[in-house]
């Protein structure tokens, strides 16, 4: 196994859903793995059967990978914040504006539109309806 780095993120309890919709969105290689898929003795909580204990979507580029909130943990850290996002970086922006499309349109809004940035590349920002804030980029110049 090689060394990677993955973005991980817990959602709450909206994990299977937030994951199947981005699959949708993006393509993508998607491995799901609910607590009943699991060996459930020696956890130190009582997890939902039905909940994501975790999730990767493999795509190109990258790794996303996640599972639900603890017990708990719910209300404890808020998802909608632009302290964070995730940056895709593609080859084109046709590429990026279907991403963004399909978000849109499946409950996000823009929270800055794509469009030429002051440094030269193409740049957006849109919350999808989970309240993760997704990031385009690309530096095609026209």
């Amino acid at each position: 196994m090689s060394t990677s780095l993955a973005t991980y993120i817990a959602l709450p309890g909206s994990t299977k859903e937030a994951f199947t919709h981005w699959h949708k969105v993006f393509g993508g290689e998607l491995n799901l793995l609910t607590y009943a898929d699991t060996p459930m003795e020696g956890m130190p909580f009582a997890p939902d059967p039905a909940a994501v204990a975790h999730v990767t979507l493999h795509l190109p580029g990258g790794v996303l990978a996640g599972g639900d909130t603890m017990p708990g943990d719910e209300d404890r850290y808020p998802i909608r914040d632009t302290a964070y996002s995730l940056l895709y970086t593609v080859d084109d922006a046709e590429e990026a504006h279907e991403f963004i499309r399909k978000l849109v349109d499946g409950g996000g809004s823009v929270n800055m539109p794509f469009e030429k940035a002051p440094w030269g590349d193409w740049y957006g920002q849109i919350f999808d309806r989970f309240g993760v804030m997704w990031a385009f980029s690309t530096n095609q110049t026209t």
